[in-house]
């Protein structure tokens, strides 16, 4: 498997802000790539529609045949998707695959 596409969010993850994210990363879930990965590390809120908008990702990402996981470090966003019971939907990861090995990276900004 090649490397993973890594997209850094970056904002408020939230109601207001899902069409616009979405509408952003759907170019990125819609190729072929087997591993994405969503860098959540400068998110700084997340609400229900931040939830709706991983959860679209990863759909459409499984729907490619691909894999998704999460860069969270924040405990906040952890306790959010267990709350909801989205904890074993994801790979959970503490930090980024090595970047030396990345061939792209993108930044989505909400």
């Amino acid at each position: 498997m090649g490397a993973p596409i890594v997209v850094q969010l970056v904002g408020e993850l939230d109601f207001p802000s899902a069409a616009r994210t979405n509408s952003r990363l759907d170019p990125v879930t819609a190729g072929n790539h087997p591993h994405m990965v969503l860098d959540l590390r400068q998110v700084d809120f997340l609400d229900c529609g931040g939830i709706g908008v991983l959860c679209r990702a990863r759909r459409r990402t499984r729907a490619h045949g691909g894999r998704l996981s999460l860069v969270i470090t924040d405990p906040r966003f952890l306790r959010i998707l267990d709350a909801v019971g989205l904890t074993g939907s994801f790979d959970i990861l503490g930090a980024p695959p090595d970047t030396a090995r990345q061939p792209e990276r993108r930044a989505v900004h909400h």
